[in-house]
């Protein structure tokens, strides 16, 4: 995701933040200071009694939040690869946090068990810190037993609002995988994103009158992810019909493992290609970037040679789709795949193609059966 930056990796999936959760994290601060007292006073615990100052109580809130967020989104892609998904990074936004699963466990039980594993596990850290709290009464650690509260809390209200029966919560997740095998799953995530627009709408109208601004901005991203979820979904099915044969550039577009990098820039630059394939011996060694042409110094190009900085990459099949390609080119982070075919490059395929015929195919099935050219047949076919 453009904007952020790792910091950890755990079990092998990059944790990243977002420049977005830096610009939050002083106005989470400031807001858990302005309501400070009234938290100490609901927790039962004298306000005077409390170390710090309020903007300190309020920081390290604010920073326990995103850990709650980040433990709820890891208990996530845990799951998932544990029933065989892929998971490509967990980032840190600046109202919550996102787990990118490029490729999803099968079947839509595991789907529902899966986004059911984040709200559960915020659920029961929640009742574990307000069993610490309940333990502690009577202890006089005014500090420890605001925290624990507080930690409560936070936990049980992240766990309860994600299991809203819209998306992009995963209440949402939930219900379009109940609802899968009866109307589809374009059909069942159009249904979850209405529910979304609606609580979106609901939160805004509330939001507004009573000049709630975090709520405002919560309404603002949840219409936001409603409609993102549904028109990814939408165009996953799409691109699912489409074979790369298709949208493969025919193989002209190619560079041998002893061409230098001045030779690859080249190639580049009259192809008009980010990347290029890289041949040797009749088959493909790998792929050669932009990126990593840029970041050779200029006088040391003609001495680099392609198959020194190629980075090996899977081929794929001409007669795999589409929405295949695509997963591994996002999970690979990668512009385009060689496409072989008995052990020969025919072609190549990249995002930039897949946008091109996608945008043909929808204008295309505008034309017999509407937008997204998803017919009666298709809406009402199972998945």
């Amino acid at each position: 995701m453009r904007g952020a930056f790792k910091i950890a990796s755990l079990r092998g999936i990059p944790i990243r933040v977002h420049y977005s959760f830096l610009l939050v994290l002083p106005f989470l601060a400031y807001l858990f200071g302005q309501v400070f007292r009234s938290a100490a006073e609901a927790a039962d615990v004298p306000p005077e009694q409390l170390s710090g100052s309020p903007y300190l109580w309020g920081l390290g809130l604010a920073v326990a939040l995103f850990l709650a967020v980040l433990v709820h989104e890891l208990a996530h892609s845990l799951y998932a690869m544990r029933k065989g998904g892929q998971v490509s990074d967990i980032t840190l936004l600046m109202i919550g946090g996102v787990s990118r699963i490029t490729r999803m466990p099968e079947g839509n039980k595991q789907e529902a068990i899966m986004a059911f594993a984040g709200p559960l596990t915020s659920l029961f850290i929640g009742g574990g810190f307000l069993g610490l709290f309940a333990l502690l009464q009577g202890a006089r650690s005014f500090n420890l037993q605001f925290a624990a509260y507080y930690l409560g809390v936070l936990n049980i209200f992240l766990g309860v609002f994600n299991l809203l029966p819209a998306f992009p919560m995963d209440g949402g997740r939930i219900l379009r995988a109940l609802l899968s095998n009866r109307l589809g799953r374009v059909r069942a995530t159009q249904v979850a994103g209405m529910f979304g627009k609606g609580f979106a709408v609901l939160f805004g109208i509330v939001g507004l009158f009573s000049f709630n601004f975090i709520l405002l901005l919560i309404a603002f991203f949840v219409y936001l992810g409603a409609e993102g979820e549904t028109r990814e979904v939408l165009t996953q099915s799409l691109l699912a019909r489409v074979k790369v044969r298709e949208l493969m550039m025919p193989r002209r577009a190619v560079v041998h493992g002893s061409d230098s990098l001045v030779e690859v820039a080249e190639r580049m630059r009259t192809e008009r290609r980010r990347a290029l394939p890289v041949e040797e011996d009749g088959r493909v060694v790998g792929l050669v970037t932009l990126a990593v042409v840029r970041q050779v110094p200029v006088s040391q190009r003609h001495q680099v040679r392609a198959r020194e900085v190629a980075q090996a990459v899977p081929s794929v099949s001409p007669e795999a789709s589409a929405s295949d390609a695509l997963r591994e080119m996002l999970q690979r982070r990668v512009p385009q795949l060689p496409v072989v075919e008995e052990g020969v490059l025919i072609g190549t395929l990249s995002q930039d193609d897949i946008l091109r015929g996608l945008e043909l195919r929808q204008l295309e099935d505008s034309n017999i059966s509407g937008p997204w050219g998803l017919g009666p047949r298709e809406r009402e076919s199972p998945t």
